[in-house]
């Protein structure tokens, strides 16, 4: 039986566009089910989120609307 960490890491991780240098990253890959995976790049091994990919596009367009805060 495979655990959610063996899975996460057989994804294709990619630091995201919002990251910054500080630290406050995040990665984000998309699973086989064609979810987006969000995961802390300070923590790989630690939990992902999974999100339908309509509800990722919707967080991203408040984002850049300037609604949402990402600190």
């Amino acid at each position: 039986m495979n655990s959610n960490h063996d899975l996460a890491a057989a994804f294709d991780w990619r630091k995201a566009s919002y990251s910054n240098q500080n630290g406050s990253c995040v990665e984000i890959a998309q699973t086989p089910a064609g979810n987006v995976a969000v995961r802390d790049t300070t923590d790989r091994s630690g939990p992902a989120l999974a999100v339908r990919p309509g509800t990722w596009r919707a967080f991203m367009a408040e984002i850049r609307a300037g609604r949402t805060v990402v600190s």
